[in-house]
């Protein structure tokens, strides 16, 4: 006998920046709000789609939509560039506006396509976190001197000889329980290349190892300019186990990041 798959009848789209990949769903016409459970279920990519965050679309009176972010864990997250990209593609194409701008729990972050496929965006400010002093203090192994950098969501930046070298699913985890960061972190390792170079990994909260980071990448450059480690006010290249994307710290330290996205599949929700 024919058999069926019992399945909602609201649609996501699965589209990936450099490897990081999410599960879209617009909720402007129809409010979705997924408890921590289902969030769990749709990114397993055991029993569910599978995907490094849910990314949920929404009305907004301040932009032309609101992005809301879930973690694998369950839990909202305020920031992430690879998703913003993605996001702002499927915008831009909808709308065909030239540019758009999406409000997050991080702010307003302004966006436009530069090439096929490839996205530029505002990321807004970005400054030294809060206690990023007694956050150089911290040690893991040989992870020491973290620069911890705030972009509407914490990161700790270590930087070393060989990035490849470190345990890093071992160490981040420790990292993150430490009590100057009562809502965890994203833990950055990154190895010089050029004075507008950089490889990066990064193990985020919520999620673990990630193929590419885009905050995390414009954290990096950030804390690599202060410290005299990349060349200021120069366009830098992150190079990421995903691909590599480019960031301009501005002048009044904006972080812009530039690079690709790219579609999977469309389906319903199980």
């Amino acid at each position: 006998m024919p058999f069926s798959l019992a399945t909602s009848n609201r649609s996501f789209i699965k589209m990936h920046g450099l490897r990081n990949h999410f599960v879209i769903v617009d909720a402007r016409v129809r409010p979705y709000q997924p408890d921590h459970d289902e969030v769990i279920r749709i990114c397993d990519g055991q029993i569910g789609i599978g995907a490094d965050q849910l990314v949920v679309i929404e009305e907004s009176e301040n932009a032309d939509a609101f992005m809301r972010l879930y973690n694998v864990d369950g839990r909202e997250a305020q920031a992430c560039g690879n998703a913003t990209r993605c996001v702002a593609a499927l915008l831009l194409k909808s709308t065909k506006a030239s540019t758009i701008t999406i409000e997050t729990l991080a702010g307003l972050l302004h966006c436009q396509q530069v090439a096929a496929g490839l996205i530029r965006c505002d990321l807004g400010q970005v400054q030294p976190l809060q206690n990023a002093d007694k956050a150089a203090s911290i040690r893991a192994g040989p992870l020491k001197g973290g620069f911890a950098v705030d972009l509407g969501n914490p990161h700790l930046v270590f930087f070393v000889e060989d990035p490849d070298g470190i345990q890093l699913a071992q160490l981040a985890p420790g990292v993150q329980q430490n009590r100057y960061f009562p809502e965890s972190v994203n833990v950055g390792i990154a190895g010089m290349v050029s004075p507008t170079e950089l490889t990066l990994r990064v193990y985020e909260r919520g999620a673990g190892l990630t193929m590419a980071c885009g905050s995390g990448a414009c954290a990096a450059v950030f804390a690599a300019q202060e410290q005299a480690l990349l060349r200021p006010n120069a366009t830098c290249s992150v190079h990421m186990p995903g691909g590599s994307v480019t960031v301009d710290i501005t002048a009044d330290k904006r972080a812009i990041l530039t690079g690709p996205i790219a579609y999977c599949f469309e389906g319903f929700l199980p």
